[in-house]
């Protein structure tokens, strides 16, 4: 590892690395001091590595290690040259220690106690702070150096977002968007986070170490489990699941041009579905500050991934993605989620191409294995512009499911604002028993005969 790379790493982690290695006395190191001794062990283990051209039987016994067809054969050095090697790698070590020697001991004059002292108030130390500590839970977004970060409400970066060491999350086997839940002790000097003490669980149970499931394992099948939307719902969601059979597992786009009752329909969407008891999950990219209050107080039960317009196109790009891993994680733990996005356009323009767009509207599925879940996406793509035809394209023949706004309806206040013509759901034979098909089916033939408008509060009569 670079001194770059250990220059990133939590103090915690450096320790860690510090014990591992077998470094006396890291804990008094200060952090500049300590990446340098790591570094310097480092080195050294690769000169090592690189000199030993010997491995040892199980009797101890030395023998030679055969070159490979394409590697040339070289003679391997004698025991004299060997220890000659040894002696000038024990004196080179010696001399860095005394270059380091002074700052070591200027640093440990001011400390009264032993090591094994210091290491006794260490442990009482961690002990205070473990019972002061707080519990907390969050969302786990990983580094590129494998430690972590649990993020609070709406996934944004914030200053008291949890610190997770590397061990942590290699020893609880810990996976992007895991809700992990544990104490968190306060930031000690030189860190600016909270860190997390250990994990008390993942994903609502306990950590495993092995054997967890893996959403890209799981094998996708057609949606065929019917949502009961009820008929205590709002009159707007009836009609549009009369003539769109809404499903688990469902990808769902809903195309729109502005103001055409987009926010509208998502909103009574998501009220509706949070009433059959799945996990809502609604993710704003590049909205108006002032629809998130909006939207909490319409689902409060939801929970939020918000990437307003006030953030950077990147941040909003992350925050989509932790969205989204945070939605695996459910569904790998058996839940029904329903993913409510708004909007693949705006994600597009974010990412600056569709691929981000394609990830997330292509993991809604159906599973096919006892005990797993299912993911279904609910997305907005805007039907004009350059970039919104775009991120369309994209997504337009992964969809299982089409709901097509209308603006001129919307602005006669028409109730559904939908295009009965361009609506529609596949596999409707596995959702529905053949007399609610038969219905449907003229139902459909009745509507495409009427204008719009007539079509539309047609379609409300009937439900």
């Amino acid at each position: 590892m670079s001194g770059q790379e250990l220059s990133e790493l939590h103090l915690a982690d450096l320790h860690a690395r510090a014990a591992e290695r077998g470094i006396e006395g890291y804990r008094l190191l200060r952090r500049e001091e300590l990446i340098e001794r790591l570094l310097e062990e480092e080195d050294e283990g690769r000169g090592w590595r690189l000199r030993r051209r010997r491995r040892r039987g199980d009797d101890g016994a030395q023998r030679i290690v055969a070159p490979s067809a394409d590697e040339p054969a070289h003679a391997e050095p004698d025991e004299e040259e060997t220890e000659d090697e040894e002696r000038e790698e024990r004196s080179a070590r010696r001399r860095r220690r005394g270059r380091r020697g002074g700052r070591e001991r200027e640093h440990l004059a001011s400390e009264p106690a032993e090591e094994e002292d210091a290491e006794g108030e260490d442990t009482d130390a961690e002990a205070d702070e473990e019972a002061e500590a707080e519990e907390v839970v969050g969302v786990l977004e990983l580094t590129r150096q494998r430690h972590g970060f649990l993020r609070g409400d709406g996934l944004a970066a914030r200053d008291d977002d949890v610190y997770v060491s590397a061990s942590q999350v290699r020893r609880c086997e810990l996976r992007p968007g895991d809700v992990v839940r544990g104490p968190a002790r306060a930031p000690r000097r030189g860190e600016r986070h909270r860190a997390l003490i250990h994990v008390d669980q993942v994903n609502g149970g306990e950590p495993q170490e092995e054997g967890r499931p893996d959403f890209d394992s799981f094998t996708p099948v057609p949606p065929k489990r019917r949502i009961r939307v009820g008929y205590g719902v709002e009159p707007l969601v009836r009609a549009i699941d009369k003539l769109v059979p809404l499903a688990y597992g469902q990808r769902v786009l809903v195309r729109s041009a502005p103001r055409s009752g987009r926010t509208t329909v998502l909103r009574a969407l998501a009220r509706a579905l949070a009433a059959t008891g799945a996990d809502i999950e609604v993710l704003l990219i590049d909205e108006r500050p002032e629809e998130v209050p909006a939207w909490r107080e319409a689902v409060p039960n939801a929970t939020f991934a918000l990437a307003p317009a006030d953030l950077p196109p990147r941040e909003q790009v992350r925050v989509a993605e932790l969205a989204l891993e945070r939605a695996r994680r459910q569904v790998e733990a058996g839940r029904d989620v329903i993913l409510i996005c708004d909007s693949l356009s705006r994600l597009a323009v974010a990412a600056d191409g569709v691929a981000e767009v394609k990830r997330l509207f292509g993991s809604g599925r159906e599973l096919a294995e006892e005990g797993a879940g299912s993911l279904t996406v609910i997305a907005t793509v805007f039907a004009s512009g350059e970039d919104a035809g775009e991120a369309e394209r994209a997504v337009i023949t992964t969809e299982n499911a089409l709901i097509t706004l209308d603006p001129e309806l919307a602005a006669e206040g028409v109730e559904p604002p939908v295009r009965v013509t361009e609506c529609h759901a596949k596999d409707e034979d596995a959702l529905l028993d053949s007399f609610a098909l038969s219905s449907l089916r003229d139902l459909r033939r009745e509507l495409a005969e009427l204008d719009p408008a007539t079509a539309a509060r047609r379609l409300r009569e009937r439900v």
